[in-house]
């Protein structure tokens, strides 16, 4: 059996930073780079069914799509106990917006015939939360999101999902596999990675593929096969916030001022 894990390298940004020439993006001497934090679980749950299994034929694979500098996050994975990482990348991709980057994964899913695709609910940089449930829509496999537990025997023809809701509520759910899932904070906790397994994990191989070698047609490679593009990044301007001092009957006296002042009424 083998879990297709599907990671990302996000992104974070000091107090100061400049905007590109381009103002599509911040400049990249500004960018820190990490694992994204939905996928420390992912990761874990995929571990978790492999040990359970007493490691019964069980192989995690762990997947990104990203330049160079994201081996550095793949290596995690192996550090904590991913079987292999693979990482997608041609310059085309660096337009790719989560559909695009879905393609891609979908390519190598294919590929690799994985049994379960496992994936954070969102990445902490840009939140849109789309890629694993393109993924699922690309390869026509039924997926459940935000999934906060799961029951699921390796090999099993179905696997119960429990998913988080809007307002704190729960819906559980059954799901043929294989199946995707988008997996929340929470469900588990994940593990550290041992010394010993970061010292293996430095010398491991990184198989790194194409899109092109996946058989992903150039026009859905990139920009082409995206669906969104960023047309322009900038900073808010300040708006006319204030503080409203005093009493809290003073406080709304004052609100209830302002309110009339804004429509119209003073």
């Amino acid at each position: 059996m083998k879990i297709l894990v599907t990671i990302k390298q996000v992104t974070s940004l000091d107090e100061d930073f400049e905007l590109r020439d381009d103002a599509r993006d911040v400049e990249a001497d500004f960018h820190v780079f990490d694992l994204n934090e939905w996928d420390h679980y992912a990761l874990e749950e995929a571990l978790r069914l492999k040990e359970g299994a007493n490691g019964g034929g069980i192989e995690v694979v762990v997947v990104t799509v990203g330049p160079e500098r994201a081996d550095e996050e793949l290596r995690k994975c192996l550090a904590k106990g991913a079987d292999r990482a693979i990482r997608i990348w041609s310059d085309e991709l660096d337009e790719a917006d989560p559909v695009g980057v879905a393609r891609a994964l979908a390519a190598l899913a294919r590929r690799e015939a994985p049994d379960m695709i496992f994936a954070g609910v969102q990445a902490s940089d840009h939140a849109y939360g789309a890629t694993g449930m393109a993924l699922a829509g690309l390869l026509d496999w039924p997926h459940a999101a935000v999934v906060a537990g799961l029951e699921y025997a390796p090999g099993a023809g179905t696997a119960s999902a429990r998913r988080e809701l809007e307002g704190g509520a729960y819906a559980n759910v059954t799901v043929q596999c294989p199946a995707v899932l988008t997996l929340q904070l929470g469900i588990n906790t994940p593990r550290y990675a041992s010394l010993r397994g970061i010292k293996q994990a430095a010398s491991r191989p990184i198989e790194a593929v194409t899109p092109d070698a996946l058989g992903l047609p150039a026009e859905h490679t990139g920009a082409r096969g995206s669906l969104s593009r960023i047309r322009r990044v900038y900073v808010p301007e300040l708006g006319r916030a204030q503080m409203i001092d005093g009493t809290p009957a003073e406080q709304a006296a004052r609100l209830a001022g302002i309110i009339k002042e804004l429509r119209g009424e003073a």
